[in-house]
């Protein structure tokens, strides 16, 4: 059985991107069940996360995770500013790419460190070490996962975390790290949308 996992960002995007980034997780949760693939959010979708794994498995995971690649977009009234103008939000979904494809991360770089998890996402292990800090001993970038229900999955989601920001390390690198926030909303924006949905009832268009 094959598994994808999709990484869905609002860039640098408003507050109604972000909320579109937690609401695209049911969606797709739902579409996934009529496409009989699963499609599961790897940490909390609420809380209108920046950005957001989710795990694609099933026979059907490559051509459901194919329809989705790119931007997305929602258009509709803002939930948060109702006399806002604008009407579309976009979110970007990209694949995430084979651990071992990123040459940056590599095992012996990396360092884990069990600790308790707390908060609401870690409720169902916060009486055990579960949650994992990895820290990226070359570039000093690190996460916190705690959100798995093991340390063994926690660790793994980490490295996926690692992976991620290591890419946009370097795409910022590449582009220089004032311009790369503006370029990245240009892209969202800019791109033709795969997928178009439409009202709070999210109807695909």
């Amino acid at each position: 059985m094959s598994e994808i996992i999709l990484h869905l960002s609002s860039g640098h995007g408003p507050e109604e991107c972000r909320w579109v980034v937690g609401q695209l997780a049911h969606i797709f949760a739902k579409e996934a069940a009529k496409a009989g693939v699963r499609c599961e959010p790897m940490e909390p979708a609420s809380g209108n996360p920046a950005s957001l794994m989710l795990r694609v498995s099933g026979e059907g995971a490559d051509r459901f995770a194919g329809e989705r690649e790119g931007t997305v977009l929602w258009v509709g009234a803002s939930p948060f500013r109702p006399h806002h103008r604008r009407r579309n939000w976009f979110v970007g979904v990209t694949r995430v790419p084979p651990i071992e494809a990123i040459g940056e991360l590599r095992e012996e770089d990396v360092v884990y460190q069990a600790m308790r998890a707390s908060g609401p996402g870690g409720q169902h292990v916060n009486k055990t070490d579960s949650a994992v800090r990895a820290t990226h001993i070359p570039t000093g970038l690190v996460t916190v996962v705690q959100d798995q229900r093991s340390q063994h999955a926690n660790r793994k989601l980490a490295c996926i975390k690692l992976a991620m920001m290591l890419i946009e390390r370097r795409e910022e690198n590449m582009r220089g790290a004032r311009k790369d926030g503006w370029d990245r909303n240009q892209q969202l924006e800019r791109g033709s949308p795969v997928r178009a949905y439409v009202g709070p009832d999210y109807r695909l268009r």
